[in-house]
């Protein structure tokens, strides 16, 4: 076989998982230490993917109730309904995920999303497949690799009395001191000020959301171990996490939809991404103290995969058209054969103001 052969088969097996004992992110004994966190791996990436399609679902029926001459209410086509169920099953998914993986693997995996809405949508709505998508689809696909990879290894089933624990360390109480403050300055401006900038409101949104997280990742891990048999659920921190959690969740939904109104998605999407996930991964290491043993070359990789991320899900949103609907009206001034010339609305200074002119006058022009 010859020497080179020979290391490489043997640096195959120390890699990934051949014969040979090895350790590589496919290993056996990588397998067997990371196998909780790999289902909430899964987990979470099917269910962000059922997410895009359930939203393209929606997309394709209010294209075509949109295009027909008596269009029906939307919630009385099957096809939107079975989009909702998806996308309901979808949430539950990224709900369970957070009790078998860290916040901080689980979060980033939200470009999931924006990957399969890039390409369903090329099936669906019959786009074209831009380069753009392919380079942001490859640097997303990259950046979710190193994160699986280098993803802190933490137990992930947090009973109640080490979430009652972890809510009056004094990380967290003075994390949340900080952000309470800074929470309250971007109100001001927004209210006071009237100061309805993008990053504003996602700055607004990314703040809950990192309480949102915290108390879905209590919520799931205490429900999980009550499922197991250890009883969590007659505990006051239980309720007082599922309040806080639909809480913020609530608010959170209030500002986004803010921001949607104001912005176009192509632009909200990617900062609210960014937004989410760091505040998401802030709050795992300071609530969870994740990365608390994590190795430096692990930490950077790990860093470096959620900028990779980062960039794939702009790239893909970047000069992406917004898809409207098309519904019909007439257009007064361009009317075929037809020159208007005289005022729909009286000026405010005549007589008649408020009130139709007259008859003749309208004939006369």
């Amino acid at each position: 076989m010859g020497i080179l052969p020979v290391l490489v088969w043997s640096s195959w097996n120390v890699s990934f998982g051949g014969p040979g004992t090895g350790s590589g992110p496919l290993s056996r004994p990588w397998y067997s230490t990371h196998k909780t966190q790999l289902f909430g791996v899964l987990l979470a990436a099917a269910s962000n993917f059922l997410i895009s399609v359930s939203l393209n679902i929606q997309k394709c029926t209010h294209l075509q109730l949109a295009c027909q001459i008596e269009p029906k209410p939307y919630y009385m086509s099957k096809r939107w309904w079975c989009g909702i169920v998806l996308l309901g099953l979808g949430e539950v998914g990224n709900f369970t995920a957070y009790g078998f993986a860290p916040i901080a693997l689980v979060a980033p995996l939200g470009c999931v999303s924006v990957i399969g809405s890039a390409f369903i949508s090329v099936l669906s709505v019959k786009k074209t497949m831009r380069t753009a998508d392919i380079l942001g689809g490859t640097l997303t696909v990259t950046g979710t690799y190193l994160l699986v990879t280098f993803a802190p290894n933490v137990p992930q089933e947090f009973t109640a009395r080490q979430v009652q624990n972890y809510l009056v360390s004094w990380p967290f109480l003075v994390y949340s001191i900080l952000e309470i403050i800074i929470f309250c300055v971007l109100l001001y401006f927004y209210k006071r000020k009237a100061v309805k900038h993008i990053v504003v409101l996602l700055m607004m949104v990314a703040l809950l959301a990192s309480l949102t997280v915290i108390a879905v990742k209590a919520v799931a891990s205490m429900i999980i171990l009550s499922v197991k048999g250890k009883m969590q659920l007659t505990y006051p921190v239980f309720y007082i996490m599922i309040v806080l959690m639909a809480t913020s969740c609530a608010f959170q939904v209030k500002f986004l939809n803010q921001a949607m109104h104001l912005y176009e998605a192509t632009a909200v999407t990617p900062i609210n991404f960014v937004f989410f996930t760091t505040s998401a991964i802030i709050s795992g290491v300071i609530f969870y103290r994740e990365f608390q043993s994590a190795a430096l070359l692990s930490l950077f990789m790990f860093l470096f995969g959620c900028l990779l991320s980062f960039l794939g899900v702009f790239v893909i949103a970047r000069n992406k058209k917004e898809e409207h609907l098309q519904v019909p009206f007439i257009d007064c001034g361009h009317i075929p054969g037809q020159n208007l010339t005289g005022k729909i609305q009286p000026d405010s200074h005549s007589s008649c103001y408020g009130a139709l002119n007259n008859e003749d006058d309208l004939v006369k022009s």
